[in-house]
């Protein structure tokens, strides 16, 4: 073998490696998912000098990981928005999310929920004054329950498109690097 073939092999590893981080980085929410993919796939078109994979097709392939990138926030900004959310509860859905990556799975997808709900009821708190009675209180968590559902919804609808999206991008690239 010689060097520019084994040269060419560890591009392909890297390429290939920063597609499959990517695809995990899609519901890690540490890992930026959609950039990784798309600069795995920007360095296999580099690889193949561009030939197989046109710019037109990257170009495509940007476009669907800006829309990815753009879904993954505005899908948990308008099941919170819906719900009449607070910015405490996208801030509260927000930390939920980091904590929750620390947690495992079950952590991921129910530290937004709770995040989500803390920071609406903390906004209900601070809105209604120290003065509330327990009717008022009462209200307070129904509403902070509803507003952390519908932005745990978003979040998990806006992290099932951005999933699709990505795997739409790499369906793009492999079928234009094979056929």
């Amino acid at each position: 073998m010689d060097v520019a073939a084994s040269s060419s092999q560890l591009w392909w590893v890297a390429s290939i490696g920063l597609m499959v981080v990517g695809v995990a980085g899609t519901v890690l929410p540490m890992l930026p998912g959609t950039i990784l993919v798309l600069a795995g796939i920007v360095l296999g078109a580099w690889i193949d000098d561009f030939t197989r994979v046109s710019g037109w097709t990257l170009g495509f392939i940007a476009l669907l990981a800006v829309l990815a990138w753009v879904t993954d926030y505005v899908a948990a900004l308008m099941g919170a928005k819906r719900a009449g959310a607070s910015r405490l509860a996208l801030v509260g859905a927000a930390v939920g999310t980091v904590a929750g990556v620390l947690m495992g799975l079950v952590g991921l997808l129910f530290m937004p929920l709770l995040g989500a709900m803390a920071g609406e009821y903390w906004s209900q708190r601070q809105r209604l004054g120290a003065a509330a009675t327990r009717g008022e209180l009462s209200a307070a968590g129904q509403k902070a329950t509803t507003v952390g559902v519908a932005t745990w919804i978003g979040l998990l609808l806006g992290t099932v498109i951005k999933v699709v999206l990505t795997f739409l991008m790499i369906g793009v690239f492999f079928a234009a690097l094979w056929i």
